[in-house]
């Protein structure tokens, strides 16, 4: 037990376990669907694109591809992907030359 401390949970086996990496589902079989919204962004459109299994970098790589092509704003937060305006033929056409089989969502 280390010196000056009461640890009951905290043992030196816990800290250095490693979780191990998951591994990410191929392209063709994530469940992407793209759905133009207007909730909760003050009237304006948006086109959200959501179910992509990606790290931190893959989102943002995917973002600018997507806001270059598309020539709009966006944003990626808390994994879904935001485009301004309605842009759903873009995004789909541009997810399924990236790889992707992404479906129409909503309205």
């Amino acid at each position: 037990m280390p010196k000056g401390g009461w640890q009951e949970f905290s043992t030196s086996e816990s800290l250095q376990r490693t979780t191990p990496a998951t591994e990410l589902t191929p392209k063709t079989q994530q469940m992407v669907r793209v759905q133009p919204t207007r909730g909760g962004k003050g009237g304006k459109t948006v086109t959200m694109i959501r179910g992509l299994e990606l790290d931190a970098a893959g989102f943002k790589a995917l973002l600018k591809k997507l806001k270059t092509r598309i020539g709009s704003g966006g944003t990626a937060k808390d994994g879904v992907i935001e485009l301004q305006g309605d842009q759903v033929e873009l995004a789909l056409d541009l997810l399924t030359k990236e790889g992707y089989r992404p479906k129409r969502a909503g309205g």
